[in-house]
Formats: C-alpha cells, sequence, structure tokens
C-alpha cells in the first residue's frame, strides 16, 4: 500500500502499514490490540483464532506485508492443514462506522473467486478458500491455500538477480494463460454471484508469486483488486474499474523488470521501458514482444492473441538484432522484396482460384445440412398468433429447466430472455416451479396441468402422459456419467479409454461391482464410490434408460448415496487436492455436468455398438478423448448428429392441454423455443439443440441471434 494511506496515524516511518513498530506491540505486550507508538492496529499473535463459516483457523507467523494486508501463516483446525491467512485493515480514523460496515459487506460478496461450474482450478489464480469479516473488529482476512513456499517476484529477482529470456518466455506464458482464463471464464464469487470475464487490476511484481514445482518454476497471481481495492481508505481517490487491455499492459511491465532484474537504475531513478538504454542486450523478438504488451506499438487485443503471437516468437539463438544484420543482408533486401511482391500476386490468383470454387460449391453443402435450421423461425418477434395475458408453467424445482432459467446470456438471465419474449403483444410467461417429494411423484408437473393449476409444463417425463394433453419437444438433454479427471497424474479416464458400458454402469450401480480391477484387471485397486444426483427426473432417466426399470435393480440403486451434483464434483476436487487417487463415479443432467473438468464426461458403449461420445471439440471436430485438457479450453460442444445416437439421451417437451378451440400457450411457447433464437439461447446454456446450427467461422449462426 502507498506510504500515504494512514496519514491519520502519526507513524515515524510515515508509512503505519510497513512499519515494524506493530509487530514489535504485539511481540512485547501480550494482547495488545494497537501501536504503542501511533495507535495503529497492531499485528495478530501467535496462536490467535480466527472463526470462519468453513473452518476455524489458527494464527502462525508474521510474515510480512503484501499489497494492502498483512500475511501470516496457519492452519486450519479441523484438518490441521497449512493456509495463508491475509489480514486486512479498516481502521476507525480511516473509516466511520458505516464505511466499515460496507466494507466488510462488499469484501464478504467479492473476496476470492473460483470457476462458476466448479471445475478443479489449474489455471495459476492462488486459492482462495474463504473471505472473512471480523463483525466486532476493524479487520478482515482472506484464507488462501497452496502457495505456503512461494515468493513474490519482487522478491525473487532481489535474490536472485534478472531472468534469463528464456525465463521470461516462458512466465509470460503462464501468466497469459491465466489472463485467457480470467478474462473469459465464468467466475463465481462467495456471494454465489456468477460474472463473465474479470480483469486482475492489480498486476505486478507484488501480486504474482512464483513458486519451484518438481523444479520447474510455476507463477500464481494474486491480490486482485476487485477485493484488494475495497480497502483503500475513502479519503484517497479510488482507482477506476481495471479493463482487460490494462492487464496486458502491467504484464509487459512486470515482465520488462523480469529482464533487467530490478525497477530502479542504479542512481536510484525509475527504469523507463521508453528508454533503449534500459534494457539488456539480449533477445530483440522478445524485447518488440513486450513493447506491444506496454502498448508502445501495436498493441494486443487480447490475451489469447498475445499468447498465440509469444508461442510464434523466433527462439532467442534465431534473434536477428538491426545491429547485428550482415552486408550481405543488407543486399538482398531488395531481392527479398521483389520476390515477396511476386508471390502476393501468384497468391492473390490462387487464392481467387480457391475462392470461386468454394463459393460455386459451398451453397448445396450448407442447404443440405442446415435444411431445418434455414427453415426456422428467426425470432421471437416474428412468432405469430402469440396470446396476450399472463401465464403460468411449471416443472421440476430440482431439473434442467429451473437450473438453465438461471444462467446469464450476454446481459441477462434465460428466465429474463422467456418471460416477455414478444413485449409488444404483452405475453408474459412466469414459472412456477413445483417439487416432487418421492420418485413415484415425478408427474406433479403433469398433475398440476391437468388440473388446470398450471398453463402448461416443461418436463423429460412423459411416459404416462394423458390423451388430454398434447406435448411437443424441443431440445434435447440427457445424462452424462464422468469419473475424476486430473491431467498431472494417471486418472480413471484415461485408465478406462474414455468410455463405459451401459453393463458396467449397472453393476456399479447396483452395488455388484465395487472395485475398479473389477471393470478392468488392469484398472487401478481402488474401491468404487458412486454417486447419484438429486434432481428426480435424471433419477427417473436413470433407472428407465441404465436399469431398464427393472424392479430388483430399481432397489438396488436406491441403496447409492444421492448428493448434489456441485458436492460431488467438489469432493472430487477436494481428494484430488489432497493427493488422493479417488475412484469416485457419478453422472448428471447435461448442464450441470459438461462445462467442467473436475469430472471427465466418459463415451458410453451400448452391447456391441461404437463408444458414443457426444461432447465434440470445436478446433478439431471431433469428440473430445481423455488426452484432450478440458480446463485449458473452453470451446466445446455437443455434436447434434452425434447426440442422436447417445444412448443415455432424452427429449425435453412443453406439455400442455389439447385445446381445439384456440391457439394454447404451451403450444405458442414451443413456437417461441424452436425459433432460431430459441435453439441458440438453449444451446448456450447446455442443452442439444433439434438440428445443426452453423457454427463455422464463415457463418456463426448464434453469434447475432439474439
Amino acid at each position: 500500500m502507498p506510504a500515504e494511506f494512514y496519514q491519520e496515524y502519526p507513524c515515524s516511518y510515515n508509512a503505519p502499514l510497513n512499519c515494524d513498530r506493530p509487530f514489535q506491540t504485539a511481540q512485547e505486550i501480550k494482547g495488545a490490540k494497537f501501536c504503542l507508538e501511533c495507535g495503529f492496529p497492531a499485528t495478530l499473535p501467535e496462536e490467535a483464532v480466527i472463526k470462519g463459516n468453513r473452518d476455524n483457523y489458527q494464527v502462525g507467523n508474521f510474515l510480512g506485508t503484501r499489497g494492502n494486508g498483512r500475511l501470516y501463516t496457519g492452519i486450519q483446525l479441523k484438518d490441521r492443514q497449512p493456509v495463508i491467512i491475509k489480514e486486512y485493515l479498516l481502521p476507525s480514523r480511516c473509516f466511520n462506522e458505516q464505511e466499515t460496515r460496507e466494507r466488510k459487506d462488499t469484501f464478504k460478496r467479492v473476496g476470492g473467486v473460483t470457476l462458476a461450474d466448479s471445475r478443479t482450478q489449474n489455471f495459476r489464480l492462488v486459492n482462495t478458500w474463504e473471505a472473512i469479516a471480523d463483525e466486532k473488529g476493524e479487520r478482515c482476512y482472506l484464507i488462501t491455500k497452496g502457495t505456503e513456499t512461494a515468493q513474490t517476484l519482487r522478491q525473487y529477482i532481489t535474490q536472485n538477480g534478472a531472468m534469463t529470456a528464456l525465463q521470461v518466455r516462458e512466465l509470460l506464458n503462464q501468466a497469459l494463460q491465466t489472463l485467457e482464463f480470467l478474462h473469459s471464464q465464468k467466475l463465481r464469487f462467495p456471494s454465489n454471484q456468477v460474472q463473465q470475464g474479470l480483469a486482475h487490476g492489480n498486476l505486478s511484481l507484488d501480486s504474482i508469486l512464483i513458486q519451484l514445482e518438481n523444479n520447474q518454476p510455476y507463477i500464481y497471481f494474486d491480490d486482485l483488486a476487485i477485493w484488494e481495492n475495497v480497502f483503500i481508505p475513502p479519503a484517497k481517490t479510488q482507482p477506476a474499474p481495471c479493463k482487460r487491455e490494462q492487464d496486458l499492459e502491467a504484464l509487459g511491465l512486470v515482465a520488462f523488470y523480469l529482464l533487467v532484474g530490478r525497477t530502479t537504475t542504479y542512481s536510484n531513478e525509475p527504469l523507463n521501458p521508453r528508454d533503449n538504454d534500459h534494457w539488456p542486450h539480449t533477445d530483440n523478438h522478445l524485447k518488440k514482444f513486450i513493447y506491444r504488451l506496454l502498448r508502445l506499438e501495436n498493441p494486443f487485443a487480447t490475451a489469447e492473441a498475445a499468447r498465440q503471437a509469444l508461442l510464434q516468437l523466433p527462439q532467442e539463438n534465431q534473434v536477428n538484432n538491426v545491429t547485428q544484420l550482415s552486408a550481405s543482408e543488407d543486399k538482398e533486401k531488395d531481392f527479398r522484396k521483389k520476390l515477396i511482391w511476386l508471390l502476393i500476386f501468384v497468391l492473390l490468383l490462387l487464392g481467387g482460384g480457391i475462392w470461386y470454387y468454394l463459393s460455386q460449391r459451398q451453397p448445396t453443402e450448407d442447404k443440405s445440412k442446415y435444411a431445418v435450421w434455414l427453415g426456422l423461425v428467426r425470432r421471437f418477434s416474428e412468432v405469430n398468433n402469440v396470446p396476450s395475458g399472463k401465464f403460468s408453467y411449471t416443472g421440476e424445482r430440482d431439473g434442467t429447466w429451473s437450473f438453465i432459467l438461471k444462467q446469464q446470456i450476454e446481459d441477462q438471465t434465460l428466465e429474463k430472455w422467456l418471460t416477455n419474449p414478444k413485449p409488444e403483444v404483452k405475453a408474459e410467461f412466469n414459472y412456477q416451479p413445483v417439487k416432487a417429494q418421492d420418485l413415484d411423484n415425478v408427474n406433479q408437473s403433469l398433475e398440476a396441468v391437468i388440473s388446470g393449476e398450471q398453463n402448461f409444463a416443461i418436463t423429460s417425463v412423459v411416459d404416462k402422459i394423458t390423451d388430454k394433453l398434447e406435448k411437443k419437444s424441443f431440445a434435447d438433454d440427457g445424462l452424462l456419467v464422468y469419473v475424476a479427471f486430473n491431467k498431472k497424474d494417471s486418472n480413471l479416464a484415461n485408465a478406462l479409454g474414455g468410455k463405459i458400458t451401459l453393463e458396467q454402469l449397472r453393476q456399479i450401480y447396483t452395488g455388484k461391482i465395487t472395485n475398479w480391477q473389477q471393470v478392468n484387471p488392469k484398472l487401478p485397486n481402488l474401491p468404487i464410490k458412486p454417486y447419484a444426483p438429486t434432481e428426480p427426473e435424471a433419477i427417473y432417466q436413470f433407472q428407465k434408460l441404465v436399469l431398464q426399470n427393472d424392479p430388483q435393480d430399481v432397489a438396488l440403486f436406491k441403496n447409492i448415496p444421492r448428493l448434489d451434483t456441485t458436492k460431488t464434483q467438489n469432493t472430487i476436487r477436494s481428494e484430488i487436492l489432497e493427493g488422493k487417487q479417488t475412484g469416485i463415479i457419478g453422472f448428471g443432467i447435461l448442464t450441470k455436468t459438461w462445462a467442467q473438468c473436475t469430472g471427465y464426461p466418459l463415451a458410453i458403449v451400448n452391447g456391441n455398438n461404437n463408444p458414443s461420445q457426444p461432447l465434440f471439440q470445436k478446433r478439431d471436430r471431433r469428440p473430445i478423448n481423455p488426452a484432450d485438457d478440458l480446463c485449458q479450453h473452453d470451446n466445446y460442444f455437443f455434436d447434434v448428429t452425434a447426440f442422436q445416437r447417445y444412448p443415455l439421451r432424452y427429449p425435453i417437451f412443453v406439455v400442455y392441454p389439447k385445446d381445439k378451440s384456440r391457439q394454447p400457450p404451451g403450444s405458442t411457447f414451443a413456437e417461441i423455443l424452436t425459433t432460431r433464437q430459441g435453439q441458440c439461447l438453449l444451446s448456450k446454456v447446455g442443452l442439444v439443440a433439434l438440428q445443426n446450427i452453423p457454427d463455422d467461422i464463415k457463418s456463426y449462426a448464434c453469434k447475432s441471434v439474439p
């Protein structure tokens, strides 16, 4: 924190947070809460206990300050695991009572970030565990894990000096991967608020940690601005929200300092990357790359673009500085220019021919493949005969529809997209979920429609539909079966070859197979820990599709523990983080299982048929396999054609009363969902559209719809 903060406290060093007197006071006077010299809050005493929601934590050694807080070692009291405690201060002379309360509330909401879908995080962000506010005092605490031996990059270069160009390249590669993740993924804060991408806003030599793992250096980002800036005193100018391109600029400055090995000249003047004399005479291509990060020339638009450019840089021993150009190279310049112009002319002719050829044949292929798509109504606004009025509809409280309605698409939830799909006719569709009490009551939503309590229902359970009801499918859902997925170690997904048979699933979930070696002798000697999800529809479909509704198997299946899908994935994640080899297998609805990498979605083998894997990698247009790093690429999709053959697929329907006298609202809602706009929205939240949607670079159909 800048020295000018906390000026309300008369510190003799003019820097209360970094002064050693608060620490000395705590050492000399047991239980002292304030510095004897200026009254600034003293450091925490050893063995003090901090009470949190997830656990209680015992304070260890005081490590010093970093950023806007003070650091301590610590342990979780429940399992004695080590943690790092970062203490933030809200001293009474700088924050009034209301400001203190607001800062605490904000910190509890935004202090820490995880992936929204609970995937195991390996993107080199420090693992934030819990944000705690001392309700009666003037302190807040952020508990983190996994960086006990890490040091800041500033500490590293102070101890070791400048990095080599090769080391800087590798750390830039890691840092840009992390920024690419941070800027693009759906992230969840402690308040459960989900946000699409986030700028770090506070990148520096002090907020990037470096740690050796198997003698290889790895960096971790810490101290994000979204919670660090909460503790800037209100009397000081509050920083503007950081833009993502500013993260790239800050990273460029960090890389410059790492190459030089310090932040000031030997005369104690700040280093200036614009001054050529301040650069080391090495790796000119890396220097130009850092110039682009610093926005001094041709700046990068995104972290992804920057990383791709970094990976394409020539190696250091291939660097050709201007000062090293030979006379022969100078003489060849004119010849190369002429050759380049000739090649450009030839390529233009060739490219024109290829374009003409493709343009003549592409429409025929597209029209054949996407014929159904091209025949759909484009937007909600183009659907005819939408009745005006308020209509209520229902579905399972814990089912697919209840879950996806809360998912964010662009600037609003799916529920908001669908509540007033055609405002000009004042049609309002309000969702009121019901909750089945047991498996025999999965038809409760249909009963609400039959009784007239609800206008229509959305469900996948239509086996007992009566002749009083109509049904229209609007998308496909399904179950994904997953096992632990950990790229660092051998894992079940790889050992299973990325697949499992329906028969093996049946035996596992009826308790007839209890060890993975019973599935295959080559698998590890590891107990199988099966979990079932909590959604009644998912249980119903598993019993139907896997157990074939066999009464004996269904009875045995009821002994399998049920756990919310997110909790199952978190259990897998915890066991992986603890270094355990986990034998967990689970299954769940598509929308809760496809966009995560804690569990690998297994292909399903039905009898003698080939394995069916519906999840495809967009880049190569092929089914995923265990060699893919699902954490590194959020670029996967369900292939519509492949999903039609998937054994655990089932359709979702709008179910409504038969009424030939008028257009039922349920029928209209089904039409809305089967427009191009509706199909695009549903595909974005994890359901599978009824038809192929053009999604190549040339024609990404859902980019402009909605």
